[in-house]
């Protein structure tokens, strides 16, 4: 039987808790990275050479409906770089609800919000529907809309209607992460 000294011991345990926490640094950066390859994807989508539009003209869109939003609830924590919850996102069937947590203050008028948030990525959506309503493609009541609930300049809630594709539920949520970590990183400026 091999028995270790008191310092050995020490030693082995001290090695363990360094080789966790690196082991968890590591694990923080790959899931930092994967967010940001989800919003860089989100972005080149939206930046294609073919935009939906004009898909939607050809005979192959036609052929194949717009997929629709599967039966979807539930709370998808939104984190800071530093794996920090600073909102949750409540789905459901029919609406998108992101609530900043109580230890964060996002400020309406930090950028990127309006800019980049509310102006390209919920504008182009409403635009994409509106043009969709007026073509016939959807109904009135179906189009997107998004409500910001504050407090001051202080969002309280930001909430989505008639998002109606699992894709725009991700391309919101993965938005918003992005959005809302450089917000803070630039109201520490």
């Amino acid at each position: 039987m091999d028995f270790h000294s008191e310092d050995e011991i020490r030693d082995i345990l001290e090695l363990r808790e360094w080789i966790s926490e690196e082991i968890e640094k590591r694990q923080k950066e790959i899931e930092r990275l994967t967010q940001n390859i989800r919003i860089l994807d989100s972005l080149v989508k939206q930046s294609s050479f073919s935009k939906a539009s004009h898909l939607a003209s050809s005979p192959q869109a036609k052929a194949s409906p717009k997929p629709e939003m599967e039966e979807t609830t539930g709370v998808i924590p939104i984190k800071s770089p530093d794996n920090q919850v600073i909102a949750n996102a409540h789905v459901t069937q029919d609406e998108l609800v992101i609530i900043p947590s109580e230890e964060v203050s996002l400020d309406i008028e930090t950028q990127p919000f309006k800019s980049f948030f509310l102006g390209r990525i919920i504008g182009n959506m409403e635009s994409q529907d509106n043009a969709d309503v007026k073509s016939g493609k959807i109904p009135q009541n179906t189009a997107i809309s998004c409500m910001v609930n504050k407090d001051g300049t202080r969002i309280r809630e930001i909430l989505i209607k008639n998002y109606r594709q699992k894709d725009r539920v991700n391309e919101i949520i993965n938005t918003a992460t992005w959005s809302f970590a450089r917000m803070i990183e630039n109201s520490r400026k």
